[in-house]
Parts: C-alpha cells; structure tokens; sequence
C-alpha cells in the first residue's frame, strides 16, 4: 500500500483535479442558468470568486437537509451561490442576499431572474452590516452563509446569530486563507478578519463551531460551519 505523507502529494494542479474528478461523478455539468451567471459575471467584470460547483451544491444540500425555508447570504456578488442555495427552497421559501456593490447587484438579479427564481430571492444593496442590523424577524431564519468582507466577519456573525432560529446553521468561507489565519504574523484584514472571527466563537455560549479545510484549484482554504444553540 503507497501511503503519501502530508505535503507530498499535495498542489493546486492536484487539488483542482481532485474537485473535477468528484464533481464530475457528484455534481455534474453546470446547467443553463449557472452557466449564463458566470459568463454574465465575467463580461461584466466582475471579480472571479464565485464558489465552485461543489461547494454551490454543498450549499444547496444544506439548505435541503436543514428544511429551511429562510436563507440569509452575505455577499452576492453575481449571484452564483444565490441560484444554488435558492433552488433549494421549497415553495414559498425565501433568500434574502445582501451586497455592497450596485453594479453586481444589478448583474445579480439579470442572473436571478434569468434562472427562473426572482420571486424566492430579494437583494439588498448597501454595506451588510448596515442592512443586516435593520433586518427584522430575530429568530426567523434557519440558515446563513457569509461570504463577504473578512474584516466585518464577527459583525456580520452577530447580526446572523440574531436572525437565526435556535437549530439553525451559519457558514462562513475563506477563514484558513492557506494556512497564514494561523500565523498570527499576518496582518492583512483578511487573516485577522478571520483570527478575529474564531476568537469571538471561542467564547461565545449561543454557538457551537468547527472549521471544515477545503483544497481545490484555488488553494487551501476552509469553511466554518457554525451551530446556532
């Protein structure tokens, strides 16, 4: 038996193959409407930071499993991760999104209603914090996920927390950042975003979390999933 010691067997090139291999057995082709969002993001210009297809159907099986039936996203961008979690709503559910940027939200909802879902998905526009903290209905949502400005994480998680009913789910991306979260001699916003994110949780006795690592062509990165007691 070949055993491959950590590091040894483990790059980009390898990483996005992994992903592709699996996904082509778990997920499958990107249909129409997923397709047309990304090329409607990118003549758009919009930054190339969708999550992939396996995460977007990672998503939209949690969103199945939990029965939710009210989604918070913090952080739109095209509406990728918008369509995939939105399909899995069942009828009369909803997906609140929120974005900074007028221009993607603008694309965003071309791509929402081009896929079929302008009735179960509203975009809010302005800075997250903001519009999350005017958001009513404490407890009346059953699933978050944040993928926005790494700075604001530990805002945007009380806010979440708030809005999220006991039983449900909060996941955050981007909180390993290859490894340098870490490395506490890094200093950018998007590692003490972070680092600031998981000191918070540390203590914080309405939550329970752990990180899930994550290897794909985009490096080494990884997702919390966060349990609202």
């Amino acid at each position: 038996m070949t055993i491959f010691w950590p590091g040894e067997h483990a790059n980009f090139d390898t990483w996005a193959a992994s992903e592709a291999y699996h996904a082509r057995f778990l997920v499958g082709e990107p249909d129409e409407a997923l397709t047309f969002a990304l090329a409607n993001a990118d003549k758009n210009g919009l930054p190339e930071i969708a999550v992939s297809a396996a995460q977007g159907k990672y998503l939209q099986l949690l969103v199945r499993a939990l029965g939710a039936k009210r989604v918070i996203e913090v952080g739109t961008l095209g509406a990728y991760s918008t369509i995939w979690m939105a399909r899995g709503l069942p009828e009369g559910g909803k997906l609140v999104s929120f974005e900074l940027s007028e221009k993607h939200a603008r694309v965003a909802r071309e791509n929402i209603a081009h896929a079929g879902l302008a009735d179960r998905v509203e975009v809010v526009v302005g800075p997250a914090a903001d519009s999350l903290a005017a958001t009513e209905g404490n407890g009346t949502f059953d699933f978050a996920f944040i993928d926005a400005e790494i700075a604001n994480n530990v805002k945007y998680m009380k806010e979440c927390k708030r809005l999220v009913k006991s039983g449900g789910v909060i996941i955050v991306d981007n909180v390993v950042q290859n490894g340098l979260v870490a490395d506490e001699a890094q200093t950018e916003s998007w590692t003490t975003g972070a680092r600031d994110l998981l000191k918070y949780l540390a203590t914080d006795e309405e939550t329970e979390a752990t990180t899930v690592p994550t290897a794909d062509g985009r490096g080494f990165d990884g997702w919390m999933f966060v349990l609202r007691k």
